[in-house]
């Protein structure tokens, strides 16, 4: 060390050679970044500045963390230099997974419509072929599925019907539905609606028909392979008891549509009671007075039942059919006895004593010649029934209470004889006859005196009604 000098210590050292380090490091930063060049990005339409050192259009992409595929497209190439300001465009493909022909593969590409995407892909469609277009977010990167489904030729046979049509169905149930046949439970279809499609199948559809069953109150509507009522009925399990039976008969064939009534019968038997009258019996009895009665026996009605079948339908009564009937009760006849005893009286009356062998009570009024009601025309005016002259003294009776020509007392007329009728004189009435001068207008109850001499029994009669 020269005489006069000083050296530093260690640590001063130290920090001056850190500081020198510094102050070199900001100025080859100062000069790096100098040194970079302006570009624009422009990736998908989305724009950003970018500051570069790289030289050409591809390690910018890579420094700008671009991974690009063989589809997208870049403006300019990739190895195209670059300069300050210069703008530089990426336009990504798009991923798209197509499923067609039994396989999967994921293409990128800058077409727009379906049919442009599957042509670059090498897919040809048949005109019954069916494309699917999905979103699809999250299938790998992917933004677009689209699924090819082949349409195969089927025949279906249906009722005597053929129908042959392209179906992209997978199965034979799904082939029916775009063929737009409907089914029924009941209906049979072979080969099974879940049976995989293949290309020229033959579907055969056996169509069931539809029934309608009124049963019990129901309604059940079903479907049927059955060809008459009965089996059915059997299949629904409804059973027939007894009289029962079906609308129409169980051996009629069914014929489309059919409606088939099943009608509940059911009997029972009903007893129905009916008195009996009972007969009376008039007994004489020669210890009674005539015209006396006593009752020798008292009647009782008897019991008349009949046995009766009582069809129901339905619940509903539909007929009666009388099976049998029988007295259950006799009937008590009554008897009564009646008076054949006769007795003569005598009355005294303005006339004088009489003789009489009965009285009845009866209801008098009165008429004459010119009140009878036969006109004057006629040859039989003015004359009784036993062709007399019309006359006071003469009386119309009905001849089955009073005998014809027998004579009578009338308290108030005086003495009679019953040479007379009338068409209302019936029974327990008496008209008093009269002249034309003398009428008196009668209409009261009187008692009638039968005079002697007595009749022979034969023309008495015993029992007069009231």
């Amino acid at each position: 060390m020269e005489q006069g000098s000083r050296e530093l210590p260690t640590s001063l050292r130290r920090g001056l050679t850190a500081l020198a380090a510094l102050v070199l490091l900001g100025g080859l930063a100062a000069g790096y970044r100098s040194s970079l060049i302006p570009v624009t990005l422009v990736v998908d339409g989305e724009s950003r500045q970018v500051r570069t050192h790289q030289e050409t259009v591809g390690p910018f992409l890579l420094d700008a963390g671009l991974v690009l595929y063989s589809e997208d497209l870049v403006e300019p190439d990739l190895d195209h230099p670059l300069e300050p300001g210069m703008t530089v465009r990426v336009t990504r493909a798009r991923p798209v997974w197509i499923q067609a022909d039994g396989r999967t593969w994921l293409v990128r590409t800058h077409a727009a419509a379906p049919d442009q995407i599957l042509a670059e892909a090498g897919l040809s469609l048949a005109p019954h072929d069916r494309v699917v277009v999905e979103d699809d977010p999250a299938g790998e990167g992917a933004s677009l599925r689209i699924r090819v489904e082949r349409a195969v030729p089927v025949t279906v046979h249906e009722d005597g019907r053929v129908l042959t049509f392209y179906t992209t169905a997978t199965t034979v149930g799904g082939a029916l539905r775009e063929a737009g046949l409907t089914l029924y439970l009941a209906d049979r279809v072979e080969p099974g609606l879940a049976q995989p499609l293949s290309a020229g199948m033959h579907i055969h559809v056996e169509r069931s028909q539809p029934v309608t069953v009124r049963v019990d109150g129901r309604v059940i509507r079903t479907r049927t392979h059955r060809d008459q009522i009965a089996p059915v009925l059997a299949d629904l399990g409804v059973v027939l008891t007894g009289q029962d039976y079906t609308i129409p008969p169980l051996d009629a064939p069914l014929n489309g549509e059919t409606t088939i009534v099943v009608v509940r019968v059911s009997e029972r038997f009903l007893i129905q009671q009916e008195p009996i009258p009972f007969d009376v019996v008039w007994q004489p009895d020669p210890e009674l007075e005539l015209d006396e009665r006593r009752l020798i026996q008292d009647g009782a009605p008897g019991v008349l039942e009949r046995r009766l079948r009582v069809r129901y339908e339905d619940g509903q009564e539909v007929s009666r059919t009388m099976e049998n009937e029988y007295v259950a009760v006799p009937p008590t006849t009554k008897i009564i006895g009646y008076g054949t005893k006769i007795v003569v009286r005598q009355l005294e009356t303005p006339e004088g004593t009489v003789e009489y062998w009965r009285v009845i009570r009866m209801l008098a009024t009165s008429y004459s010649a010119s009140t009878a009601g036969t006109p004057r025309s006629s040859p039989y005016y003015g004359r009784t029934r036993l062709g007399w002259p019309m006359r006071h003294g003469i009386v119309a009776v009905d001849p089955r209470v009073i005998s014809l020509r027998s004579r009578v007392y009338v308290p108030g007329y005086g003495i009679g004889v019953a040479g007379d009728t009338g068409g209302a004189i019936k029974g327990r009435r008496i008209d008093l006859g009269y002249d034309d001068d003398n009428l008196v207008l009668w209409y009261r109850w009187v008692d009638v005196y039968l005079l002697t001499p007595v009749p022979p029994p034969a023309q008495i009669n015993y029992i007069i009604g009231q």
